[in-house]
């Protein structure tokens, strides 16, 4: 062992990271009975999407609702409507990764929408009198706490301004042993 790594020392660092990580993708039905037989439907809108995420067990439940208008015609197609309702909903989005030596009495938790509820069909339903409307919407959710981290340092401190400092990745510089499996996709 050289004489600079014997002074070398280890040290934990307690710090505010992302200790917990999911994402959900769903597709979801709801059906709405406007006041008149509907004849054909002209559109369909999701407006007021509003949410809050908060933690639950393993994952992190995100609350919400939205407001589901649908454009109609009735009365063979001699007169339109315009049919609202509000749509309440709850989504457990499991934590796809978890830092297990994270203090749980910190833990702060966020949700992102990384597609807003979407109709993507909307179709009149067998009996005449209500409109299915499948909706799409997906959530990004992180937790944030305090953890642990283990760095290596030198009591002594260093006798540079660190401008001299060897960063480079030696000889070859190849990626060749990097895991893309821990690159973020985000950045």
């Amino acid at each position: 062992m050289a004489i600079a790594d014997k002074r070398l020392q280890r040290r934990e660092i307690i710090t505010k990271a992302v200790c917990g990580k999911g994402r959900k993708f769903s597709t979801i039905t709801h059906t709405v009975t406007p006041p008149h037989h509907p004849t054909s439907i002209l559109g369909a809108w999701i407006i007021n999407h509003q949410y809050e995420a908060v933690k639950s067990g393993d994952g992190i439940e995100v609350i919400g609702s939205y407001d589901i208008n649908i454009w109609y015609s009735y009365n063979k197609n001699s007169q339109t409507d315009v049919a609202k309702e509000t749509i309440s909903y709850v989504e457990l989005v499991n934590l796809s990764y978890v830092d297990p030596k994270h203090r749980a009495t910190t833990e702060e938790v966020s949700a992102d929408a990384t597609q807003e509820p979407n109709c993507v069909e909307a179709t009149i339903g067998s009996g005449g009198s209500s409109v299915h409307i499948r909706v799409e919407r997906e959530f990004a959710v992180e937790m944030v706490a305090e953890t642990k981290v283990c760095v290596i340092v030198d009591p002594n401190g260093s006798d540079d301004d660190g401008k001299s400092a060897d960063f480079s990745l030696g000889d070859d510089g190849d990626f060749e042993d990097l895991d893309s499996d821990l690159l973020e996709d985000d950045l």
